[in-house]
């Protein structure tokens, strides 16, 4: 996982902080990947659709994909949450899409942070059943496609680790947690 020091360098009793956003596309399982690292972290999670606004919330709803403009005051709440080394000072894991390099850069930015992405991979009929099939969320099957439209992967990117989105967790989250504690 990515550590740094604290906000205060200048600190000898500084904490180390973990800042992992687990990304992909609607229905791979960030935030079930999400609370498993937190709980096997120690460090807290936040869903990044809980910081979306009430209106990006009612476009999908409605079955409208989000624009730039939609996610980049989004971005920086997600970004905010990260670099918040006082609220959070064991660091945060948060679910995002985060589908662009531009949106990741934003993140990296705004964070403040070493930051490490964990990018859950899975194929477009997987996302649309696993999508379908969820219950009381907002997000329709439907944007599914938009989202792999838009999905720039991450993969050649040096602070991202990759797993399938149909990994069985309980045997890849110790892989996983190794590959995100290297530098």
């Amino acid at each position: 996982m990515s550590t740094v020091a604290s906000q205060r360098p200048s600190d000898p009793t500084a904490m180390a902080r973990t800042i992992i956003i687990v990304m992909g596309v609607a229905g791979c399982g960030k935030t079930t990947v999400g609370k498993a690292l937190s709980k096997a972290l120690d460090v807290p999670f936040t869903d990044g659709d809980d910081l979306h606004s009430d209106e990006a919330r009612a476009k999908m709803t409605a079955g409208t994909p989000l624009n730039d403009a939609d996610r980049m005051p989004w971005l920086d709440r997600i970004g905010t949450v990260l670099a918040d080394a006082t609220t959070y000072p064991k660091g945060a894991i948060i679910a995002c899409s985060a589908l662009r390099w531009a949106y990741r850069e934003r993140l990296r930015d705004r964070s403040g942070q070493d930051l490490r992405f964990l990018y859950l991979k899975g194929t477009p009929e997987m996302m649309r059943k696993r999508v379908a099939s969820r219950q009381g969320h907002y997000m329709p099957a439907s944007l599914v496609d938009s989202q792999f439209a838009i999905l720039e992967p991450p993969e050649s990117e040096p602070d991202v680790v990759t797993m399938a989105a149909d990994a069985r967790l309980d045997l890849e989250l110790p892989h996983i947690i190794k590959l995100l504690q290297q530098q």
